[in-house]
């Protein structure tokens, strides 16, 4: 599909820089098929589910991934800023860097300051390739649980540019950028749905007669980038590590065998649902890299109601919700959203998307 046809305009005052407090207080637009647009809130969730629904949250954590350096290794030192965006083993990253052109291969990176405790002040690292578009490969001089010690001493939040472009990082975002369902360490970037929920809501759902379920989609940087090829065939997304258990793969299948529908919590937790479904729509247990890219025409087997953010234009992710809730749909929602001032992105508003029946078959 073209790629033009995910474009919108979004007024810079409609980005949210900080999360709404408390979280469930922030604005949520229902989005059925009958085409009505319905303003409510993330507290109203409960509401809109009904007993034996299963939410599926995702409990990837945050790695504090952005990395200060500077360049050792000539006569000149140049500063670097380094994302980490993806573990390739106990030593190495791959990471996306700023300035590229400062780098070559055989260079080596000084990572945080003397003045500062985290084993010697410092964390080394040597650029062991360069890719396109500021890609490299980084060997760190520490290994195992103490370069992810020395990681967490020195990284900050990896923000979203669209928010780092306007404000520094602190601390409060190393706790509002992270979701109360956050275990397992991995991700450069939040399951930012999830970052909407408290335990009192949590409680208010299982009240309900909700199930919640815990799947693992440790998010990569690559998520949120736009498209920048015309057409979607073109776009290649970067895989990403994901588990699903048998035990919570038996907990759905239950559910939906008793009538019970799956509700995603992020895009992230639909991809991997959808990774481990099955032609049937039998989800099966899962723990595998996945690189699943959904657009319109996509047949879903396994979600029946999305929750997610208002994303990016030219993004997999409006590409991913247009295949779910209509394009057409999803153009009028996301035209009404800004109308009315909801706020998007990372630390915005909410929006509650129903399936549309499918309308023609094709296979992943």
């Amino acid at each position: 599909m073209r790629t033009d046809l995910f474009d919108f305009h979004l007024p810079p005052e409609n980005i949210a820089l900080r999360p709404a407090n408390p979280r469930e207080s922030a604005r949520m637009l229902v989005v059925q098929g009958d085409g009505v647009l319905r303003d409510r809130t993330v507290g109203d969730l409960p509401d809109w589910l009904e007993p034996g629904d299963q939410l599926v949250v995702n409990d990837t954590k945050v790695i504090a991934a952005q990395l200060s350096g500077r360049r050792i290794s000539r006569e000149t030192e140049a500063k670097i800023e380094a994302t980490l965006i993806k573990r390739l083993d106990g030593s190495r990253w791959q990471a996306l860097v700023r300035p590229a052109k400062k780098l070559a291969p055989g260079d080596t990176i000084r990572f945080g300051n003397e003045g500062k405790v985290c084993l010697l002040g410092h964390l080394d690292a040597l650029v062991e390739a360069k890719g396109e578009e500021g890609e490299v490969t980084l060997s760190f001089v520490f290994h195992g649980p103490a370069l992810d010690q020395a990681i967490a001493d020195l990284g900050r939040p990896p923000l979203p540019p669209y928010i780092a472009g306007k404000r520094p990082a602190d601390e409060q975002d190393a706790a509002d950028y992270q979701t109360m369902f956050a275990a397992r360490e991995g991700a450069v970037a939040a399951p930012t749905a999830g970052l909407h929920f408290t335990p009192t809501l949590e409680r208010r759902l299982r009240e309900r007669g909700v199930g919640l379920q815990r799947v693992t989609l440790h998010v990569g940087a690559g998520t949120f980038l736009p498209v920048k090829v015309e057409d979607t065939e073109g776009h290649r997304m970067h895989a990403e590590w994901g588990s699903l258990t048998p035990d919570t793969a038996a907990a759905l299948n239950d559910a939906r065998a008793q009538g019970g529908r799956i509700v995603a919590v992020g895009t992230t937790s639909l991809r991997l649902l959808e990774s481990a479904a099955q032609p049937d729509g039998t989800i099966a247990p899962f723990e595998a890299e996945t690189a699943i890219f959904i657009t319109p025409g996509y047949r879903f087997r396994a979600v029946d109601i999305l929750m997610t953010n208002f994303h990016l234009p030219r993004s997999t992710l409006f590409m991913l919700v247009s295949a779910f809730a209509g394009l057409e749909t999803m153009q009028a929602a996301y035209k009404h959203a800004i109308e009315s001032g909801y706020r998007f992105y990372s630390y915005g508003d909410a929006c509650l998307l129903f399936r549309q029946p499918d309308e023609r078959i094709v296979e992943p």
